[in-house]
């Protein structure tokens, strides 16, 4: 190797470095010669070395807030059983272009247990973190629990705030279990925080009719659909659970929905 060579590896060891861009030395190297034998212009070449560079912090950025988000398992719209659930092919395909998500819009998964509704929000949430935006995702008793703590800690608001940062909240299990006045009231408060602020995707189990018994107020339930289904894509998952998939069980007990209940 050339002295004049060392020098260059030298600075470009120094200026990678400067720029906490490590990976721009490695890259740079791996490039030189292909760079020289295709007659590259200086343009060209410079243009490589940097998209390695975006592309390598991206997926390490996106890995970061995957993991951050707390799916739990994770979950992708290339693993998704799409022949059992074709009716929404082409709605997902359209929400994984992450146009929801600039727009403010709420994505409302309804449909029996086991049909895929959390699979499809986890998702959704991974799409959004590999375009760049914050998710949280947890199961509804958990969102109230979260707000309880903080309302009983005094900053319930700052916590709302908090929240409103993320662009996409995700909240599973809507309708498994009732909740208590003031625990509705909470919830109520997260929807209405992030109205035309901030996206929400919801899974429930229960068609919107049914919401009023979960949040033991009709009322509030009415006010918090109104503004959840506003800006919202209604996705309705049918069938049975692909838990009891050749088990001998065609329908689980108590689980009644049909498409005008659903979108009720």
């Amino acid at each position: 190797m050339s002295t004049k060579t060392t020098d260059a590896v030298k600075q470009l060891t120094y200026l990678a470095g400067a720029l906490k861009a490590p990976r721009i030395l490695d890259v740079a190297g791996r490039l030189a010669d292909q760079a020289r034998d295709a007659g590259w212009t200086f343009e060209d070449y410079l243009a490589a070395v940097l998209e390695r560079e975006v592309s390598a912090r991206n997926a390490s950025g996106a890995e970061l807030r995957i993991r951050a988000a707390g799916f739990g398992a994770r979950k992708t719209l290339e693993d998704f059983d799409f022949d059992a659930q074709p009716t929404v092919r082409n709605q997902v395909a359209s929400l994984a272009s992450g146009g929801f998500l600039t727009e403010a819009r709420n994505v409302v998964l309804l449909g029996p247990p086991g049909t895929g509704k959390t699979h499809l929000a986890i998702a959704l949430g991974v799409t959004a973190c590999r375009h760049g935006h914050r998710v949280l995702f947890a199961t509804a008793t958990d969102w109230v629990t979260r707000l309880s703590d903080a309302h009983r800690a005094g900053r319930l608001p700052a916590e709302l705030t908090k929240l409103r940062r993320y662009g996409l909240i995700i909240i599973d299990e809507v309708g498994y279990l009732p909740f208590e006045q003031d625990a509705a009231n909470l919830f109520f408060q997260l929807v209405s925080s992030r109205y035309e602020h901030a996206s929400l995707v919801l899974t429930s189990n229960l068609p919107f009719s049914g919401w009023g018994g979960v949040f033991g107020d009709q009322v509030v339930a009415a006010a918090m659909i109104d503004r959840i289904v506003h800006h919202a894509d209604v996705l309705t998952l049918k069938g049975a659970s692909y838990r009891l998939r050749n088990r001998g069980i065609d329908t689980l007990p108590s689980i009644r929905t049909t498409t005008n209940d659903t979108q009720g």
